[in-house]
């Protein structure tokens, strides 16, 4: 059997705040088409792991590796070169633009003329401004949101903005998708449908790293999971073995495997 190719490799990562060792020594990776899951109780630390791997927080140590070569995340724009696209337990959005005009900026970072030359409306712009359109168009519809492309960001539903932030980030064409807790807010109907979406996602050959609270859609979902607690690693392994680790049913599930 073929071994998968590892997307992102964090070795032995450290992260200390005064005194409190937030993260301390973490080591995973993240395989193509995978979504790989980070969860935990609250202050495990899973917030600042992620914010490491994404340039938001530099590590005291460590190594970070996104296919096979060594990135240094000390800041958003190394990370977003390197091929990271995150999105972010508040929604981000530029509220006063359409959402079509969301999809775009967000493509601008890979376009060789950039956002300037293309708000300019510079000649050489148009055939790449051209297809930048047409690539958000087809973003908006594969998140299932294309119905609202020419609303204001700010006049959608909750749980279409957090649609559009996964829509904005694709638009870079990732890596690696990071997602920082994508159903909060949420109800239960939104969860499926995201669920669902991040599902295909995957299928469609991307790599997905999440945060979550929800127990039941990491569960779900996930192909891999990592638990936290007090910034050591409790355990990685399938959904299903991490449901039945006693180490995580004795920190974090109050004695119950029913997950």
């Amino acid at each position: 059997m073929a071994q998968n190719k590892v997307i992102l490799q964090v070795q032995d990562v450290t992260m200390q705040f005064g005194g409190l060792r937030a993260i301390d020594s973490v080591s995973f990776h993240v395989d193509e088409a995978e979504i790989f899951g980070l969860i935990g109780p609250n202050g495990a630390g899973k917030t600042t792991c992620f914010n490491l791997i994404t340039g938001l927080y530099p590590a005291d140590s460590g190594e970070f590796a996104i296919g096979g070569e060594a990135y240094f995340p000390k800041n958003i724009e190394k990370v977003t070169a390197a091929g990271i696209a995150r999105t972010f337990q508040n929604v981000r959005l530029f509220n006063d633009m359409s959402v079509l005009e969301n999809v775009m900026v967000g493509r601008h970072v890979r376009t060789r003329n950039g956002l300037w030359a293309a708000l300019s409306r510079h000649k050489r712009a148009r055939a790449e401004e051209a297809q930048t359109r047409e690539l958000a168009w087809h973003l908006l519809d594969y998140t299932g949101i294309a119905q609202f492309a020419h609303y204001r960001a700010c006049d959608l539903a909750y749980g279409h903005q957090r649609r559009l932030e996964i829509a904005r980030a694709l638009a870079t064409d990732p890596r690696l998708l990071a997602l920082d807790e994508p159903a909060a807010g949420m109800n239960a109907a939104e969860k499926m449908a995201l669920g669902e979406l991040l599902l295909r996602i995957r299928d469609d050959g991307k790599t997905l790293l999440m945060i979550e609270h929800d127990v039941k859609l990491v569960m779900g979902i996930c192909d891999r999971l990592m638990v936290l607690d007090y910034g050591k690693t409790l355990t990685s392994g399938t959904p299903d073995s991490v449901r039945r680790d006693p180490a995580v049913i004795a920190a974090w599930l109050g004695g119950s495997a029913h997950v």
